[in-house]
């Protein structure tokens, strides 16, 4: 027999036991189990099983046993009791000073009674030795070993069974928490900056939200958050965030808004994204709003950015006026620097120019052809420059006391020379043996405003007088700045007429 073959008879006595055992259990009835307590005194048991096997072949009679066992119990009655049994005692027999009832010392013959009543010693169950218990284990019935075994079986199923309930009921308990907060809104914060916006006086901030929840539904709705990013509460999931138009502030300002969207994953209750989505709301010039922008910012304040519908109507007309306002400002700025830009410019037949900013309002012209004198205020006599055009190949000689501060070709075989006095050295009048008080020449304020406008503001007159012209008695110093200024603002202004 190959051992293939005997692994299978093995297995199939082994099945064929298992089966037997099974079948034993079933047969074993609950009052077979519920033993009482004389088939559990494993003494008693030998004897009885003995005084049944010798009844059977007849060799003691019941006659004997019972004259030996009248015997056995006369001579018991005539033994004294051992020192380990348990002793009546009567209460006659008690000493007077051991009775229930007896006088106490200061309260005459009057009864006390003892409240503590003795009630013996109660033995206690002794634990078998090793040899006892091996005894008993070979002296148990087959049956009563059986049921025993099947006892331990039944306490070991009931014990698994009630450990798989617990670890069950657990991983039940923790299913349905992983579920239930698959299903609870949890409140998140995002990132967000407007300068100036108050959401409890304006509206909040439109969220566009789009994604999928844990359960798998896809989103796509609008939220609202106040200036801190609050107010945005969803199911756990992946959603992207966008920006989807502006608030409008108490004071009727409209940002402009983010194009970026942002990615987040949803996952605790009070969980801050500001990390993952921030997003920055910046103040345009209120001019360049358009009715769009307030029309858009005005619906989302309607359907849920603001408190009530009249509130979001308030705030509308708020930002439009807010608008109106900076555009008729605008207009009125813009009108205003053309007008000073007509009055600045100036043409003759030959060429056309602008006079610097820093001198309008301050000066005045007058033109003769093709020369033109810009001088100051009204003193058509205290000129700051006199513009002459020359044809290409002559010559241009400045009035006397005059200096060429420069030249502009106009492309047209025309020359324009600007020159004049230079007044940073004019003015302090200590250069060359000059000791004239230039306070007796101009007055003290013109003399300032002279070298303050022939050098762009750049310079003060005391500037001028003692650090640049006081210290080696030459003007070319002096003189520089007044020709570095009017060829970086006067001469590049300078065009041929059209």
């Amino acid at each position: 027999m190959n051992d293939e073959t005997m692994g299978q008879e093995d297995a199939a006595q082994d099945a064929e036991a298992c089966a037997e055992a099974l079948e034993s259990l079933d047969r074993i009835s609950l009052d077979e189990i519920a033993f009482d307590d004389s088939g559990v005194d494993v003494q008693d048991e030998p004897e009885t099983e003995a005084q049944s096997d010798n009844q059977d072949a007849g060799d003691v009679e019941p006659a004997e046993d019972e004259a030996d066992h009248e015997g056995t119990e006369s001579e018991a009655g005539n033994q004294p009791e051992s020192d380990t049994g348990e002793e009546t005692v009567l209460l006659d027999s008690l000493p007077a000073e051991d009775s229930l009832t007896r006088e106490l010392p200061g309260l005459g013959s009057a009864p006390a009674v003892d409240e503590t009543i003795a009630m013996g010693d109660i033995p206690l169950p002794s634990v078998p030795s090793a040899r006892e218990a091996e005894v008993r284990h070979r002296k148990m019935s087959p049956k009563r070993r059986n049921l025993m075994v099947a006892g331990v079986v039944a306490v070991a199923l009931v014990a698994g069974g009630a450990g798989y309930a617990a670890w069950n009921g657990y991983q039940q308990e923790q299913a349905a928490a992983v579920a239930a907060n698959a299903h609870t809104m949890m409140s998140v914060q995002i990132g967000m900056h407007a300068a100036g916006l108050d959401c409890s006086t304006g509206s909040k901030i439109p969220v566009q939200v789009s994604g999928q929840d844990s359960d798998g539904s896809s989103v796509s709705e609008t939220l609202y958050v106040d200036e801190h990013g609050r107010g945005i509460k969803l199911l756990p999931g992946d959603y992207t965030l966008s920006i989807a138009a502006s608030p409008i502030a108490a004071g009727g300002t409209i940002y402009t808004v983010p194009t970026t969207k942002t990615q987040v994953t949803v996952k605790s209750d009070g969980q801050d994204l500001s990390a993952q989505a921030t997003f920055k709301l910046k103040v345009p010039s209120a001019d360049t709003v358009t009715d769009d922008q307030i029309d858009a910012a005005a619906k989302y304040a309607e359907e849920g950015g603001a408190s009530s519908a009249a509130a979001a109507k308030v705030l509308q007309q708020a930002a439009t006026a807010r608008r109106d306002a900076a555009v008729n400002a605008v207009s009125a700025q813009k009108a205003q620097a053309s007008r000073d830009a007509d009055a600045r410019h100036k043409a003759t037949d030959l060429y056309q120019l602008d006079i610097p900013v820093e001198w309008y309002g301050k000066v005045a012209t007058w033109q003769n052809g093709s020369t033109l004198c810009i001088y100051l205020g009204d003193d058509a006599n205290t000129p700051l420059v006199t513009l002459v055009a020359v044809r290409e190949g002559e010559s241009f000689t400045p009035d006397e006391g005059d200096t060429v501060l420069g030249a502009a070709n106009l492309g047209n075989g025309y020359t324009v020379y600007a020159s004049g006095p230079v007044y940073p050295y004019v003015v302090p009048q200590t250069i060359n043996g000059r000791t004239q008080n230039p306070v007796s020449t101009y007055p003290m304020d013109t003399a300032i405003e002279l070298v303050e406008l022939t050098t762009g503001n750049r310079y003060t007159y005391s500037q001028i007088k003692n650090d640049l012209v006081g210290k080696d008695g030459k003007a070319d110093g002096a003189t520089k700045l007044e020709t570095d200024y009017l060829a970086q603002i006067l001469l590049p202004s300078i065009k041929a007429q059209d």
